[in-house]
């Protein structure tokens, strides 16, 4: 069996359903949402889902759980306390990589 044709109709069904989930609301809806809870909604929308996506790869990235909570945890403080994001992410790889390095001696 050819699979170039296969994926060929694979590659264009997942952009055909790209696309739809994309145009719809543009055709759907013609008007401003004045929906106070529609609106809040829809822009936390994106923060939920790469939050949902991006939370179990933090803590299987590592080698260990501790060495990954240890950045997530060094993550959030230093978001909440409005750091940028370069600051933040450097900082937790480097916690990371501190606590592996610390780990590799017990």
């Amino acid at each position: 069996m050819n699979t170039y044709p296969m994926l060929f109709l694979y590659t264009l069904s997942m952009a055909c359903v790209t696309y739809l989930i994309r145009m719809l609301p543009f055709v759907l809806l013609r008007r401003p949402i004045r929906n106070r809870f529609i609106r809040s909604f829809l822009y936390y929308v994106p923060y939920a889902v790469l939050g949902a996506m991006t939370f179990p790869a933090i803590l299987y990235a590592t080698s260990g759980v501790l060495s990954a909570v240890i950045g997530l945890l060094t993550a959030v403080l230093l978001s909440f306390l409005g750091k940028g994001l370069l600051t933040v992410s450097i900082s937790a790889c480097a916690a990371v990589y501190a606590v592996e390095w610390v780990c590799t001696f017990f």
